[in-house]
């Protein structure tokens, strides 16, 4: 499990793909790398060496996903909307949108020559950061655990729930994670960006078709 509480990382020029559309690269001379932010609603999947991922999560989850032997691998970022309320009648319509983003990260790394039974799978987040009456991050941690033991995949490593926004930098070459705890201080942000997001999927439907693997 490579799990670790701090923030320092590695990699290289452009990398290739563009799976989540909101993904934006950047040099971070931190870690030496080109890093590309993922943020909710995306995922982002690709086979360069020195490619690190990075997202914040409040009470959204992320997966990081890779195939070791096929040398790719990607990262989601999700909430689930409320089930109660206009337009969702039932907790299945909500949990579509948790489907749909694991299954289109998975699709997408085996179209890249991954393979099922390969993969190697780390989950953080849904901590209980926003105010109201349901606690929707910790929701959304047992959607992405119930998922993936319905799915038979193995969770490799997880830091989930928790009352702290964190930041994730995932590095799918190796499969390394840094996480850190974010402090109160730096909670507010989070939460702002959150609640667009939430009030955004709980007023338009989920797009598309979910693909079967």
């Amino acid at each position: 499990m490579t799990v670790r509480r701090t923030a320092h990382e590695k990699q290289r020029p452009d990398g290739e793909n563009a799976s989540a559309t909101g993904s934006r690269k950047y040099r971070d001379p931190r870690f030496d790398a080109v890093a590309v932010k993922v943020f909710p609603g995306d995922h982002y999947v690709t086979s360069v060496v020195d490619e690190m991922l990075v997202t914040i999560l409040g009470s959204c989850v992320t997966a990081c996903i890779r195939d070791p032997l096929a040398g790719v691998g990607g990262m989601n970022h999700f909430m689930l909307p409320e089930s109660a309320g206009a337009g969702w009648d039932t907790a299945s319509a909500s949990m579509r949108y948790g489907n749909v983003a694991m299954e289109r990260l998975i699709n997408d790394i085996l179209k890249r020559g991954g393979a099922r039974d390969r993969l190697e799978i780390k989950v953080f987040g849904g901590g209980n950061v926003m105010n109201g009456t349901t606690n929707i991050g910790h929701r959304n941690a047992e959607f992405v655990e119930e998922y993936l033991a319905a799915e038979g995949l193995p969770i490799a490593a997880r830091h989930l729930r928790g009352n702290l926004p964190r930041r994730v930098h995932y590095f799918p070459a190796t499969g390394k994670v840094m996480l850190l705890e974010l402090q109160r201080s730096e909670q507010e942000e989070v939460v702002r960006s959150e609640h667009t997001y939430k009030h955004k999927i709980e007023v338009e439907p989920a797009a598309g078709s979910a693909e079967l693997f």
